[in-house]
């Protein structure tokens, strides 16, 4: 299958099952909603190192907010329901409560259980703290030095997805890199997905295992240019110098398969003359897991008959 003479391979995403949430952050202004959400989803790329995955959803207007103010949509992915409680309450009060004039409320509100926000902060305010309650929503308000942090009492959790991905293969870095930032300024609009890691784009993929006991996952020999000499099971042909990997978080398959439709869409659209040479998902047999997305299928389900 090739869109634009890119050839795309005939590999899968493998996923994995995940928990969710999502919040709302607000500020004074959008400058303040950005530096609030910039600290709450730092270090949130990998369940393996930082515990959680976490990115802006999408930006909010003011009438989009409880409380009329500018704000963001914030998901946090986790492992279990109980890593998501702990890491959640901690970013929370770290991360927002400490940013000047914001407040946090909850952003899904049917899931499959409920975990503390402002139910767990509340008592920083040291028995000055005040519930509010309005219909079915609890409210907390914590006095801070700037007046009172708002935060909701509680939020819900659901069954998510992680680990959809794809890989870019290039003639040069700078091609990789361009074809990588269409691919991320396409699925970013997409509502239910989140792209964790940095700038949306991955260059250390791993695989699982290393040389080294003590490590679970190491670098990908396979898709390593420098190393294409001397890894007998490299994946690269002579002419890919660089190789970028987008992974996606998502509330259900739909999302991730939107997600990866418009990336892989995205990334392709300059073809073979913009330096893009392949696209791939790594993983080309074996069993398959719980959540699997197989290119072909992911992109002949609204291409059909256009590519070639």
């Amino acid at each position: 299958m090739q869109i634009n003479g890119v050839r795309i391979e005939d590999t899968f995403a493998e996923a994995f099952p995940m928990t969710y949430t999502r919040l709302v952050i607000t500020a004074d202004t959008p400058a303040w909603v950005e530096a609030a959400t910039s600290s709450l989803t730092g270090f949130a790329t990998s369940v393996i190192g930082c515990g959680c995955e976490a990115a802006v959803e999408r930006r909010l207007t003011p009438e989009e907010t409880p409380d009329s103010r500018p704000g963001a949509a914030v998901m946090i992915f986790g492992m279990s329901t109980g890593d998501l409680a702990k890491l959640v309450v901690n970013r929370v009060g770290q991360c927002i409560m400490t940013s000047p004039g914001s407040a946090c409320y909850a952003g899904l509100l049917q899931g499959t259980k409920r975990i503390p926000l402002g139910g767990g902060l509340r008592y920083f305010g040291d028995g000055h703290q005040i519930s509010k309650k309005f219909g079915d929503r609890r409210f907390w308000r914590l006095p801070v030095m700037d007046g009172e942090f708002v935060c909701e009492d509680s939020v819900a959790v659901a069954k998510g997805i992680g680990g959809g991905n794809f890989l870019i293969l290039a003639a040069s870095h700078r091609q990789c890199l361009a074809a990588a930032e269409a691919a991320v300024a396409a699925i970013r609009p997409l509502p239910g997905v989140i792209l964790p890691f940095p700038g949306g784009v991955v260059r250390s993929g791993s695989k699982v295992g290393s040389k080294y006991k003590a490590l679970i996952a190491s670098t990908n020999t396979r898709f390593c240019p420098t190393l294409r000499a001397v890894e007998p099971e490299t994946l690269l042909a002579p002419n890919v110098e660089a190789v970028l990997e987008l992974v996606l978080d998502g509330i259900d398959e739909a999302a991730i398969r939107a997600g990866m439709r418009a990336g892989i869409a995205a990334a392709a659209a300059g073809g073979t003359a913009a330096g893009v040479l392949a696209i791939t998902a790594g993983n080309y047999g074996g069993k398959l897991g719980p959540h699997h997305f197989h290119l072909h299928e992911v992109m002949g389900e609204v291409m059909g008959k256009v590519m070639e």
